[in-house]
């Protein structure tokens, strides 16, 4: 079989890296894809968002099923435009995908159909807003409506902090239209964890559970990221919470939308905070997390490619149970310097090969360029192309070995201004210190 997968990040990475040990791939093409994806996919200059260039893409290939890998085209429709042609396409179409591109959306499907989550109100003007944060007087959190790559929620400390928060948003238009509504909410206490499942609408697979690092800093410090990094499994997330989660969350979701006409096919993502009442959902994602992909599927025994066709075609129901190592995986991120903010490009990156070759390690690219050698003895290098650069990943007999592991691994790799958190996975160990 011929796949397609979009995107070029390092969740791309991981997917392609996953379908290519399928029994079921034949060729794997990548769209626009990055310099670590180029080893295994061919890469096409096609941009993610180019729907009517991909789906022709697509047509001409005979690709018998494509993998959408970033929010901005699930948003936009390119399940639908798939569909319309009769094109296997694994993801959930535009309306479905607006549990992510729209939180007000979200969260009044949650108010609706009775899923836990932080009371909330909702605000089209900014005065109203910021008269609502004085009557507060407290924390909050304050969150764009639409779509802001990961940036468009901010945890205020104070009013003054969501005020200015506000004013970014819905009067400085930081994200766009996007911040055409906010939504402020009560600041939950707790951890997080990333709950992640397959599902056709009707049966659901749950993924092995994660905790992501959203914070630039460690210590949870600093502004919130795309993902600093992640671990799997989440031992905070019991046999128990886990089902709890399923049950009250998960599946009343998919419910949900089935009540108002929507059917939820491909990768539902609930962020869910563990509060002191029971877990609560933070947010929603349309498709699979990252980093907590690159910290997940190194885990999964089963061939992906087989459930994500089944999935695409409403026929999960054949498929027995996911298997998994029950080796805990670590994924740490590396950053250009000065990422979430401004950041140079093309820094040379060195030691890849041999942070590589180490036992259980896998370096998943994110924002990286490949350029080839001036002639074919000498070797391609790579160049810094975004803010999340690299996924180093490490998977251990216990936590302490992995998170020990992945750090041996982003010890041999250098470049310009290179940046990681240092206590990913601590949390697990300090919770659990058996593990």
């Amino acid at each position: 079989m011929r796949i397609l997968v979009i995107g070029s990040g390092g969740r791309e990475h991981a997917l392609v890296w996953k379908i290519a040990q399928s029994k079921l791939s034949d060729k794997i093409f990548c769209a626009p894809g990055n310099g670590g994806i180029a080893k295994l996919a061919e890469c096409i200059n096609i941009k993610a968002d180019d729907i009517p260039a991909l789906l022709d893409f697509a047509r001409k290939e005979k690709i018998g099923l494509t993998v959408v890998g970033p929010e901005a085209p699930l948003s936009q429709g390119i399940v639908d435009e798939f569909k319309n042609y009769k094109l296997p396409v694994f993801g959930p179409n535009k309306l479905a995908a607006r549990l992510e591109a729209s939180k007000v959306f979200a969260k009044e499907l949650m108010a609706k159909y009775k899923i836990p989550t932080a009371a909330f109100k909702i605000f089209d003007e900014a005065d109203a807003a910021k008269k609502y944060i004085d009557k507060l007087g407290s924390a909050c959190v304050v969150k764009a409506d639409g779509l802001a790559a990961g940036k468009g929620v901010v945890v205020a400390k104070s009013a003054d902090e969501a005020k200015q928060a506000v004013e970014m948003i819905m009067e400085q238009k930081a994200f766009g239209q996007s911040g055409d509504k906010v939504i402020i909410e009560e600041c939950l206490e707790g951890q997080e964890a990333s709950i992640l499942v397959i599902t056709d609408g009707k049966e659901v697979f749950a993924l092995a559970s994660a905790q992501d690092h959203k914070r630039v800093y460690d210590f949870d410090a600093g502004p919130n990221t795309g993902g600093m990094g992640a671990y799997s499994p989440a031992p905070v997330v019991t046999k128990e919470l886990f089902k709890e989660i399923l049950d009250t969350i998960v599946y009343r979701t998919i419910d949900g939308l089935a009540k108002e006409g929507v059917e939820y096919s491909g990768v539902l993502y609930a962020g869910v905070m563990l509060t002191k009442d029971g877990p609560k959902t933070l947010e929603y994602n349309a498709r699979f997390g990252d980093p907590e992909t690159q910290a997940i599927l190194p885990r999964m025994k089963s061939d992906l490619v087989e459930v994500m066709l089944a999935a695409s075609c409403g026929k999960l129901s054949r498929l027995r149970t996911l298997e998994w190592d029950e080796r805990p995986c670590v994924c740490v991120v590396c950053t250009a310097g000065g990422y979430p903010g401004e950041y140079n490009k093309g820094k040379e990156i060195s030691g890849l090969e041999d942070a590589g070759s180490l036992k259980d390690i896998v370096v998943f690219h994110a924002g990286t360029k490949m350029l080839r050698g001036p002639s074919a003895e000498l070797e391609a290098k790579y160049v810094t192309n975004g803010g999340r650069v690299l996924g180093v990943t490490g998977l251990g007999n216990t936590i302490k070995e992995a998170i020990a592991k992945t750090y041996q691994a982003v010890d041999k790799i250098h470049f310009e201004g290179m940046h990681y958190r240092k206590d990913i996975g601590k949390k697990a160990i300090v919770q659990h210190p058996a593990l």
